[in-house]
């Protein structure tokens, strides 16, 4: 409804905004380039970061800029993810029917990876989310599953996307075995406030918006409230549209950015 009020062609704020059209910090770029790395030299990263920063939201930037001739992605999202079923989930996506048996499931996927490489010369890139809720044997699972060849080669690119507490985990000295084979680890961390106003400029210019909605002490109070948070300023700055267009008021100030944290996001 506000994007009527507001002359707006698309919805900003909203999750299924094409990838190129999202804002790229620097901090996102260098991260990006990062796991673009990892896919070329068949690594293992670790990408951590607090609720709601863009964890997922960064994966699919990855993803969307990958060479679909040269790399295959592979992504799981399981909160009880078993190594049976990682390895079942795997195949499946390679359009294999798994076999029962872990270790028959684990050297079938190695042998579906090699026939990927060398005769289609695709790259695997596995992608596991939501990574921190993986249990003890799970993880343990992901140093197996990367020896390979005498461990002189890994089978594939692997990226564990968690938050922050994964990496808590992964300094324990009972991980420690895991925690070496990390070849990239990084965190993505909070907007700071420039960057807040940046991230809804883009927004809103992606829907077709030319004058500014936001004024400045709105936007001091977005980012204040928020804490550079993606997926909170996402929220207030669509509560505040709603607000904004129900009361028929074209600019948004810190008043009206206040009452709608006030009464319908605290």
């Amino acid at each position: 409804m506000f994007e009527a009020f507001y002359g707006m062609t698309h919805t900003p704020f909203s999750r299924d905004i094409p990838t190129e059209k999202l804002y790229d910090s620097p901090m996102m770029q260098e991260i990006l380039g990062r796991l673009k790395y990892t896919a070329e030299r068949q690594l293992f990263a670790v990408l951590t970061g607090d609720c709601g920063t863009g964890k997922t939201t960064t994966i699919r930037k990855f993803v969307d800029r990958l060479d679909d001739g040269q790399y295959k992605v592979l992504y799981l999202s399981d909160s009880k993810l078993t190594p049976r079923h990682f390895y079942k989930g795997l195949l499946e996506q390679l359009g294999c029917e798994s076999k029962f048996y872990r270790g028959d499931a684990k050297r079938q996927l190695h042998r579906e990876i090699e026939l990927m490489r060398g005769i289609h010369g695709v790259q695997p890139v596995v992608v596991v989310d939501e990574a921190h809720l993986l249990d003890r044997e799970m993880l343990e699972e992901v140093r197996f599953l990367l020896n390979f060849k005498m461990d002189a080669q890994s089978p594939m690119s692997l990226i564990l996307v968690g938050q922050s507490e994964l990496w808590d985990r992964l300094r324990l000295q009972s991980f420690t075995a895991i925690r070496q084979r990390i070849d990239i680890q990084f965190k993505l961390g909070h907007y700071d406030r420039a960057q807040s106003a940046e991230y809804i400029a883009m927004h809103l210019q992606y829907s077709g918006v030319t004058e500014q909605i936001f004024t400045d002490v709105a936007l001091d109070e977005i980012h204040r409230f928020s804490g550079g948070a993606a997926r909170i300023i996402n929220k207030i700055c669509t509560h505040c549209l709603l607000y904004g267009a129900q009361n028929r008021h074209r600019i948004i100030d810190d008043h009206m950015v206040k009452r709608v944290i006030e009464g319908e996001l605290s």
